[in-house]
């Protein structure tokens, strides 16, 4: 065998030695970002790629979690695409700052769109309030293809670590950088799922004032350097020898 031929025969099936172990990692139905602080609020994409060459996804489910409820759930409209919002009664009722918890989203349908060949599409939570006595979170999600084939991600990870066929998409939570960081976070346009609990009061700080106080600042030092220039111009014009 020659040199170039050989050369050629090692660059092909390295190749295919990276596409097998790329090409999974990319077809996994992720939500992103991976992380959030506990107790706050967070805005996530649930990122599901088509991994079929002869079929499209239509319909994609996610299952919310009953043991850690979120109060407020609000999604975005994604063109083309119906949704559907499920709540229901809990297990048990889940004591929040707000009150008990007795109903919560507990899944969120996708369907009446198309994910095609070598795409993916993103679809939008803004959720809250996340959990501050676990460190993770995790959603089961179905996704359904043309001609009916079913996928399930909801695979924990295995025994010795590694990743399962199907993970399920898990989202971390960490602890919170300030002590009341959730209290400063923007109110989603989200839906009370229980009515014994009451809606908390977000206040959104105003910038008006701010900017307008550092407009004036600006504004004033301006005027005072303007005012040196002329003074030391003057000064410089008559010590000209006359």
């Amino acid at each position: 065998m020659s040199f170039v031929r050989r050369a050629a025969t090692v660059l092909a099936a390295a190749t295919a030695i990276t596409a097998g172990l790329a090409l999974p990692a990319l077809a996994h139905v992720t939500i992103n970002p991976g992380t959030a602080e506990q107790g706050g609020f967070s805005k996530v994409a649930f990122r599901v790629p088509n991994e079929r060459d002869d079929a499209s996804t239509v319909k994609v489910e996610v299952a919310f979690p009953t043991d850690h409820p979120l109060a407020f759930v609000s999604v975005k409209p994604v063109p083309g695409w119906s949704v559907k919002v499920t709540e229901g009664k809990l297990p048990k009722p889940v004591k929040t700052e707000y009150g008990e918890l007795k109903e919560a989203v507990t899944k969120v349908v996708w369907s009446g769109g198309k994910i095609g060949k070598g795409e993916f599409q993103e679809f939008e939570v803004s959720m809250g309030q996340l959990p501050e006595d676990t460190d993770q979170l995790t959603f089961p999600t179905t996704q359904t293809y043309t001609g009916g084939e079913v996928v399930k991600w909801a695979d924990a990870p295995k025994a010795d670590g590694s990743e399962a066929e199907h993970p399920v998409p898990t989202l971390k939570l960490t602890p919170a950088t300030a002590s009341d960081s959730h209290h400063g976070a923007s109110t989603p346009a989200a839906s009370a799922s229980a009515s014994s609990v009451a809606a908390p009061s977000v206040t959104q700080a105003s910038s008006g004032s701010s900017s307008d106080g550092t407009a004036r600042l600006l504004g004033g030092a301006g005027l005072v350097v303007g005012v040196i220039g002329i003074v030391v111009a003057i000064l410089a014009l008559r010590r000209r020898p006359s």
